[in-house]
């Protein structure tokens, strides 16, 4: 069973299908914001919508995730970054809830994942590209089966605005499983933004789309999160995307978060020229960074 099947059956099992209207998604005049401006964190940053303490999980003896905490504000794109195998997905299935810690907490929105599940993962939504749709069903298909899993009031209504949002209403009816990579990257954005969620989790959310639709979906995403207070937590291995959309970057290593900062001064306090020659080196001398931090 793919992952997304897998958390939508988790989903399923954790939830009475109850929604809570929220302000509805518009994403008006979006060429005025597609050229990548200078990022800065949010001025009227609140409560933490996602927050992290001390996670860890462990296979057989081997620590995956090792104590990592972190948190992300309303109206905050937070980067996680990091080679393969730092321990990332691990990570964000956690926080879906696919996995089971072993040890540490995870709150989203206010909601203790381990003791308010339901509540918690009703506020979120992801799209991963390792996560894709059900094939053999249509785009209105797959997003109106997770309307209905998530409870989305209005449904019919939702769906035409993701769907027009995503430039999809001329594929409504297309089985995804036939859709080009790109076209299926846009369905899984309009499913992830369907509940219109508290936390978003988007794992390399533009890896399969040509320069100018990534732009816009850069664009809408930002804006998004601008007008609803959403959090959202961004994993890519593009870093000159990271550092045009992200207010903050983590860099994870062997489990560890090993730096964390502003995406466009980080790399200079490292000695570095560009995010991309910093991610090189944490993906090579984990041990000589983390070093120098300890010093610092």
């Amino acid at each position: 069973m793919c992952t997304s099947c897998s958390w939508a059956r988790d989903f399923s099992t954790s939830t009475n299908g109850s929604g809570h209207e929220r302000l509805p998604f518009s994403a008006t005049d979006l060429r005025a914001t597609l050229e990548m401006t200078e990022t800065t964190f949010p001025s009227n940053a609140g409560p933490s919508i996602l927050s992290v303490s001390r996670l860890c999980k462990d296979y057989s003896g081997t620590q995956a995730v090792d104590g990592v905490s972190f948190s992300v504000g309303p109206h905050e794109i937070l980067g996680l970054l990091g080679p393969n195998g730092a321990g990332k997905t691990t990570t964000i299935n956690m926080i879906l809830g696919v996995l089971e810690p072993s040890s540490g907490a995870i709150a989203i929105d206010g909601c203790d994942l381990a003791r308010r599940r339901r509540q918690a993962l009703e506020r979120t939504n992801f799209a991963a590209v390792y996560a894709p749709l059900p094939g053999n069903l249509t785009v209105s298909q797959n997003l109106r089966v997770f309307g209905m899993l998530y409870g989305v009031r209005h449904l019919h209504e939702r769906m035409d605005a993701v769907m027009r949002q995503f430039d999809l209403l001329r594929f409504r009816d297309t089985k995804c499983g036939v859709l080009s990579s790109g076209e299926q990257t846009r369905v899984e954005l309009a499913k992830a933004m369907l509940n219109q969620p508290r936390l978003l989790l988007l794992d390399e959310p533009t890896a399969s789309l040509d320069p100018a639709t990534a732009r816009d979906i850069r664009a809408a995403i930002r804006e998004f999160a601008q007008q609803t207070g959403v959090g959202v937590l961004w994993t890519s291995h593009n870093m000159a995307e990271v550092a045009a959309v992200c207010h903050r970057v983590l860099f994870m290593s062997r489990g560890r978060i090993l730096l964390e900062g502003d995406p466009r001064t980080l790399p200079a306090a490292h000695g570095h020229a560009t995010l991309e020659d910093l991610f090189i080196a944490v993906a090579r001398e984990p041990l000589t960074l983390r070093r120098a931090q300890d010093e610092e």
